[in-house]
């Protein structure tokens, strides 16, 4: 809860005219989400399957006593699903879903930091030349010479089908 509660502290005291942004790796791309949304980050959990559910968001793991949907930004964004390491991460947190909060995880392949990417340097993302749907892509950041990709969270769960069924009744119920 600390490392949440860290998170929550930095978010508050970043400059008006930069994203606070939790920075993460997936295959070998970086993104950043807003640390404001980011609960907490959590090591690997047991995941139960759901059947024909959408292999976006096919798991559910426990976090505190709740079942939270946990998502796979890799099949959104295309990428080959990796094995598990030492190194991934389920970040815990909130977006906006038809307009509600909702609780999701996403897998991260590596967590990296929390930092300040300023607002001069986040560029729309460009129509060609992405290897993904730019709807998807709220923005390309730049930092230390490299970009950083910054993912459209509501609006990738709210293509991929948000309001599925296991998805709407994890706000509803709690684990056993």
């Amino acid at each position: 809860m600390s490392q949440a509660m860290n998170l929550v502290e930095l978010a508050e005291t970043a400059p008006v005219d930069a994203m606070n942004a939790l920075t993460i790796r997936l295959d070998d791309e970086l993104f950043a989400v807003e640390a404001q949304h980011v609960r907490e980050i959590l090591e690997l959990v047991p995941i139960t399957e759901v059947p024909n559910a959408p292999e976006f968001v096919g798991g559910l793991i426990n976090v505190r006593g709740r079942v939270v949907p946990l998502a796979d930004l890799r099949v959104m964004f295309g990428m080959k699903r990796a094995e598990p390491d030492e190194d991934t991460r389920i970040v815990v947190m909130e977006v906006d879903m038809d307009g509600e909060p909702a609780i999701v995880g996403i897998l991260a392949d590596k967590v990296h930091d929390v930092t300040d990417i300023e607002a001069a340097s986040i560029e729309e993302a460009p129509k060609v030349g992405m290897r993904w749907r730019p709807e998807f892509i709220k923005g390309i950041g730049k930092r230390n010479g490299g970009f950083i990709i910054i993912p459209n969270m509501e609006r990738i769960f709210e293509i991929s089908g948000a309001r599925t069924a296991p998805v709407a009744a994890s706000e509803e119920r709690s684990a056993s």
